[in-house]
C-alpha cells in the first residue's frame, strides 16, 4: 500500500512539473547592462556625506551562445550615471563567431561613469539564433587587500521607449 501511495505522489509531482520554456530565437536585440565604476560601502560619515567609495574595473563579456550562427555587435555605448554618453566601445561592427566571446574592459581608474553607469549594446544576426549571454564582472583585486567582485547581467530593452 505504501508503494502505491508513493508512486501516486511521484506521478503527481512529475505531472505538475512545468515544461522547460522553449528558447526564443532572435535576429537581434538592444541590451541594457548595469555597470558600476565605483560602489559606495560602509556607514555614512557624521555630517551625512556619502560613505566610503571603492573604484572597480569591469570586464564586459558578450558570449555568442549559438553553436552555428555568428552574431554581429553593432555598438556598445557606455553611459554615465546622469545618462551622458562617455564612450563608444565598439565604433565599428564586430563579428563574434559561433561560441565566441567579445570582451570590453572598463579600467578601475575610470571614474566618470559613477555607480549608475551602463552599457547599451546592440547585436544582430543574419538568421534567427540564440541570444548572447552578456555580463559584466566587476572587480577590485589587489595583492594583500580583501578582494571585491560581483556580476551584473544584461536585460533586453525596447530602444524606442
Amino acid at each position: 500500500m505504501k508503494n502505491k501511495w508513493l508512486a501516486l505522489i511521484l506521478f503527481g509531482l512529475l505531472c505538475n512539473t512545468p515544461a522547460q520554456a522553449e528558447v526564443e530565437l532572435s535576429l537581434g536585440q538592444t541590451l541594457y547592462l548595469p555597470i558600476y565604476s565605483h560602489i559606495w560601502h560602509g556607514d555614512k560619515i557624521v555630517d551625512n556625506k556619502y560613505p566610503n567609495k571603492a573604484q572597480v574595473s569591469a570586464l564586459v563579456s558578450i558570449r555568442n551562445t549559438s553553436l552555428k550562427t555568428p552574431i554581429r555587435i553593432l555598438s556598445a555605448r557606455y553611459y554615465s550615471t546622469d545618462g551622458k554618453l562617455l564612450k563608444e566601445y565598439q565604433p565599428q561592427a564586430a563579428q563574434v563567431g559561433a561560441m565566441g566571446t567579445l570582451e570590453l574592459f572598463v579600467e578601475r581608474k575610470e571614474s566618470a561613469g559613477g555607480s549608475g553607469a551602463n552599457f547599451i549594446i546592440q547585436w544582430e544576426a543574419a538568421t534567427p539564433t540564440n541570444p548572447p549571454v552578456v555580463e559584466a564582472i566587476h572587480a577590485d583585486v589587489r595583492g594583500g587587500a580583501p578582494a571585491l567582485s560581483f556580476v551584473t547581467t544584461a536585460r533586453v530593452i525596447n530602444p524606442e521607449k
